[in-house]
């Protein structure tokens, strides 16, 4: 009799499964690898029975042998390999008992692995050894997992961008640096801008600035398609500051030029700077409040605190102007003088007032307009 012989060492098919071994018979063992399989797919131990499955219909099949088959699925312990090997020895008798043969009994040991193979010398003590099989998928899981990997990678374009973007502009030093050569351009020009590209792209995807764009590009198509007034006082409002950054700029510049770039602190120059951009900055601020508002009113959003927006704009303003020209120094040849402290001090009241002013407005509006809308719709 040929013994088809499955051997699981740390016993994955007991623990996980709960069928009793030793298991005896095709149609038990078959029965146990689907479990196991159902159990945990990914243990090797699934295919060390349906191999031995497999191996005992092929001897069954085949004509040149005239004996008896048979398959039984031995286990050990989890315990360490001396008490598996001994379990597996108790169990293979307990086959070799339960096997109504007078034929002598020979075994095919099928295993997963050199850990299971330790216990070959254990039943050798007990049953010749006609050979042994070891199952080695094909799928190896390293290398199926890398290959996989790989394959998942490339076939999604957001991540074939991250990865392979840089990796060819990397590949592409070398035939640069050669054309390079050819048109007598230093090599330092062509890496350093190969560098130059490779870091403005690393910053683009690690500060995730392609979303963000995406999202402005966005907003302004829903904008444009909605007809908002905000798409066009934005766009006056950012032609606004960057005139008032300009005339800002070309103060400053001459006030450098007629009393020397040393002789004018920092403070005083970032004093120029806002004293001359300030009254732009405003216009920008009320021209894009403006917009917003009027975009409130057309959506039936509108609430009278929102026009509180211009007129604060308007009080910093004031309030930046004043405080600037305090500190302006006095260059005659452009037409600079600091403000007195009087004046200074009736910019900020001004600005004061009209803030709180303008809040104070708009909030009695609001309660009573509001108040008596809810009355008439009562009413009604």
């Amino acid at each position: 009799m040929i013994l088809v012989l499955p051997v699981d060492l740390d016993d994955d098919l007991g623990r996980k499964t709960g069928v009793r071994t030793p298991v005896i018979g095709r149609d038990e063992v078959e029965a146990a690898a689907v479990k196991l399989a159902t159990a945990d797919p990914e243990d090797s131990d699934v295919n060390v029975l349906f191999q031995a499955i497999n191996a005992y219909e092929e001897l069954r099949t085949d004509p040149t042998v005239d004996e008896e088959v048979e398959v039984a699925a031995v286990t050990g312990v989890d315990e360490g390999d001396v008490k598996a090997n001994r379990a597996v020895g108790e169990e293979i008798d307990t086959v070799l008992a339960a096997l109504s043969t007078g034929e002598e009994v020979r075994a095919i040991v099928i295993t997963d692995g050199a850990q299971d193979e330790s216990v070959l010398p254990v039943i050798r003590s007990r049953v010749p050894l006609d050979g042994v099989r070891r199952v080695v998928v094909r799928q190896a899981q390293d290398l199926e997992s890398i290959y996989y990997t790989m394959k998942q990678v490339l076939s999604d374009p957001e991540t074939r961008g991250t990865i392979l973007i840089p990796l060819g502009v990397l590949l592409l030093v070398y035939p640069f640096s050669i054309i390079a050569g050819m048109l007598d351009l230093p090599g330092a020009v062509v890496i350093g801008g190969i560098s130059t590209l490779l870091g403005l792209y690393s910053l683009w995807r690690g500060l995730g600035l392609e979303e963000t764009v995406d999202g402005v590009a966005e907003r302004v198509r829903t904008s444009l398609y909605a007809g908002r007034v905000t798409v066009v006082t934005y766009l006056v409002a950012l032609v606004l500051l960057v005139v008032g950054g300009v005339q800002g700029v070309e103060t400053l510049s001459a006030v450098r030029s007629a009393e020397g770039a040393s002789s004018v602190a920092a403070g005083q120059s970032l004093a120029v700077f806002v004293h001359a951009a300030v009254q732009w900055a405003g216009a920008a601020g009320i021209t894009s409040s403006l917009g917003q508002v009027t975009d409130e009113y057309l959506a039936d959003r509108f609430r009278w605190r929102y026009l509180n927006a211009p007129f604060y704009v308007v009080a910093i303003a004031v309030v930046l102007y004043g405080l600037s020209g305090y500190f302006l120094p006095r260059v005659p040849a452009v037409g600079l003088a600091p403000l007195s402290l009087t004046r200074l001090a009736l910019t900020l009241t001004a600005g004061t007032l009209l803030g709180v002013l303008s809040t104070l407005t708009f909030a009695v509006a609001e309660s009573r307009f509001s108040r008596g809308g809810d009355g008439e719709a009562g009413a009604v």
